[in-house]
């Protein structure tokens, strides 16, 4: 039997042993409840800064990133700010925040594209109505120069006419940036003319040199025409803005490989390297076009010709600087817009330019007769011995009534310093006639017998016409010798006027 004491000794020792299990417990409790609170603290403060940084970058997106972003549209060459933290990129965050910048762009895009087409609907109806107007004027105009022929009254409506040509030409340009149609058919015309017509249309046309190295009889297609001389036309309006007023714009049209290239010089400052790829963009035309673009007020030039390239299958570079220290802008007409045109049957304007192979091309020729007949002449007199007594006029051999004018024409023609022009008496009592003051010979013919046919003399060849003219020339000039010299006068070269010719 267990005694008393001992059984509170026993209790006395598992009280004891649970007060200190219980307060074990207990500090374990204290323990990880500081743990924990130090842990809430620490994620709290963490989540304050995470808050705090989310907002610095809302504040920094919505402040600087945005507008960047929306000016950015319309000037390319802006950069837009990265995010405000340097942990930021690639995160969620990071992620999401582009997305609100790339949601950003296209919806702006969007407006962009919405609100400039309903204004260029609007500015297209108002210059169709201008161009209506204009084109009633001109032909009035027109009519009125028609009409009277008064110098002061032409003049006064030639000025008129031009002037109401330009404010044409601006409101055919605003109507093909807005997308109309160039508003003008035309037939096949010369490229020249194109050109030229082009330049007519500017009021410093007369400071435009136009070079044609082209074929003659180069022609474009119908439907070329119109957008070559819109284009044409813009080019030379910016060549002569930005060079000095007494400068010349040079322009060359030559033929390349796969067409025809005009090429307009200017002398002015030319442009940086922004404006130049600027400028390249617009004239591509492989992007497209908006009014608020292009400026306050709109420059609308390039913009023109970006969509004329685009829609009828054109090319234009500016890319390149000037020799004469502007800047080179060079139209390229491929093949398949290029027609023929037969320049006897439709000859281009009388006002523009020759073409330079059409000079050359009528100038060989004659070059290389006259160097055969020069040759010719030459041989003749050298084989024929001087004459020690003078020769009398009867004894030169005639002219042919078959030779070709080109072979007559030297010995009829001869004119220059130094040489005589003397009236001699032909046999039969026929004077030779005056043609402009000077002596003309004429040709003798042997009277007919009645009834007799009469042979017809054969054709002489190029050096046998060469041949009988130098001893035309050496007998006339034996002829004249006693009057002169008691020397005959020596043979004429090219310089003076002689077979050759």
């Amino acid at each position: 039997m267990i005694e008393l004491p001992e059984l509170v000794a026993g209790g006395l020792a598992a009280g004891t042993l649970s007060a200190l299990a219980l307060g074990g417990s207990l500090l374990r409790s204290r323990r990880q409840k500081a743990a924990l609170r130090a842990e809430v603290t620490e994620l709290r403060a963490r989540l304050e800064g995470t808050e705090g940084a989310f907002i610095t970058e809302v504040e920094h997106l919505a402040a600087r990133r945005m507008p960047a972003a929306a000016a950015q549209l319309a000037h390319p060459h802006l950069r837009v700010p990265g995010p405000a933290g340097q942990l930021t990129p690639g995160t969620p965050t990071g992620i999401a925040l582009e997305y609100v910048l790339t949601a950003l762009r296209e919806e702006l895009t969007a407006q962009r594209t919405r609100i400039d087409a309903a204004a260029q609907a609007g500015l297209r109806g108002a210059t169709r109505e201008i161009q209506a107007a204009l084109y009633r004027l001109q032909d009035a105009l027109r009519g009125l120069q028609q009409r009277y022929d008064d110098p002061e009254l032409a003049q006064t409506l030639f000025a008129l006419d031009h002037e109401n040509e330009q404010s044409l030409r601006r409101a055919q340009v605003a109507a093909v940036v807005c997308g109309a149609w160039v508003g003008l058919a035309r037939e096949e015309s010369h490229v020249v003319d194109a050109v030229t017509g082009g330049q007519a249309r500017l009021s410093g046309y007369h400071r435009v040199l136009v070079n044609n190295h082209l074929e003659p009889g180069t022609a474009l297609v119908s439907h070329a025409v119109e957008p070559v001389a819109i284009i044409v036309a813009e080019l030379l309006d910016n060549a002569l803005r930005h060079s000095a007023p007494d400068t010349d714009v040079v322009v060359n049209l030559e033929h390349v490989h796969h067409g025809v290239c005009v090429s307009v010089d200017d002398a002015g400052l030319g442009m940086t390297q922004d404006e130049r790829a600027r400028a390249q963009r617009l004239v591509a035309g492989s992007d497209p076009i908006l009014l608020t673009d292009l400026g306050d007020p709109p420059r609308m030039g390039l913009a023109a010709i970006g969509q004329l390239t685009r829609q009828f299958d054109l090319s234009v570079d500016v890319s390149s600087p000037s020799p004469y220290g502007g800047v080179r802008a060079v139209l390229r007409v491929d093949s398949h817009l290029l027609g023929r045109i037969d320049p006897d049957e439709r000859p281009p304007s009388a006002s523009a330019p020759r073409s330079t192979r059409e000079r050359s091309v009528r100038t060989e020729p004659a070059r290389a007769t006259a160097a055969r007949e020069a040759s010719a002449g030459e041989a003749v007199v050298r084989a024929t011995p001087a004459p020690e007594t003078p020769v009398p006029e009867t004894s030169v051999p005639e002219i042919a009534p078959s030779e070709s004018p080109a072979a007559a024409g030297p010995a009829s023609a001869r004119s220059g310093p130094g040489v005589e022009h003397e009236r001699t008496p032909a046999p039969g009592g026929v004077e030779p006639g005056d043609l402009g003051g000077l002596p003309q010979r004429r040709r003798r013919t042997p009277a007919a017998a009645p009834g007799v046919p009469q042979p017809q003399p054969a054709a002489r060849r190029p050096e046998e016409a060469a041949a009988a003219l130098a001893a035309l020339q050496y007998g006339t000039a034996a002829a004249r010798a006693p009057k002169r010299a008691s020397a005959p006068e020596p043979h004429r070269t090219d310089d003076e006027g002689g077979a050759a010719r």
